[in-house]
């Protein structure tokens, strides 16, 4: 029975594991985004969740415990001093998962596993969006109401095109 038996083993030996999410968790936290497979980032989020909520406490001694997880003083850096600053009111949720489909080679489902709010994140496009909305609902009433009588006029025309071969060949 596997009880209380928590993660997933993914094929891989306890220290090829270990050493598979420090470097993924380095990769997050210096890029702020990756792209993997989904059982792999679902077992990574809990990794680096983990990791931020060490960085909130801001003492030595979680520092230190953060570089023995991760062997990286400069991601220990930036993890403590610019992407635990942004989760101080936050109490959880800092990763979010992306799916982007299948892999090429071994159709392997494939996601993009990145810190929410991240700092390449651009919110541009959506107040952009919102302010040219109502210009757009009302090109877009107008061109169905000018589609809807090009249709109609159309579909005749492809009808009469039908009916002459029919009767061309009879």
């Amino acid at each position: 029975m596997r009880h209380q038996v928590d993660g997933k083993k993914l094929g891989r030996t306890t220290a090829h594991r270990k050493a598979m999410f420090a470097n993924m968790a380095v990769s997050l936290i210096t890029h702020e985004k990756i792209e993997t497979t989904i059982p792999k980032a679902k077992e990574l989020r809990r990794f680096a969740e983990k990791l931020i909520t060490l960085g909130k406490s801001k003492t030595q001694t979680s520092r230190r415990r953060a570089y023995s997880l991760i062997k990286d003083h400069e991601a220990v850096a930036k993890l403590f001093d610019q992407i635990s600053t942004r989760y101080t009111e936050r109490n959880g949720g800092y990763t979010r998962i992306l799916k982007l489909g299948f892999r090429h080679g071994d159709n392997a489902p494939m996601c993009l596993i990145e810190y929410v709010g991240n700092a390449n994140e651009v919110s541009h496009s959506g107040d952009e969006a919102s302010k040219s909305a109502p210009k757009a609902k009302k090109v877009r009433a107008a061109k169905s109401t000018s589609d809807k009588k090009s249709t109609t006029s159309s579909a005749k025309k492809v009808v009469k095109g039908k009916a002459s071969p029919k009767t061309k060949k009879a």
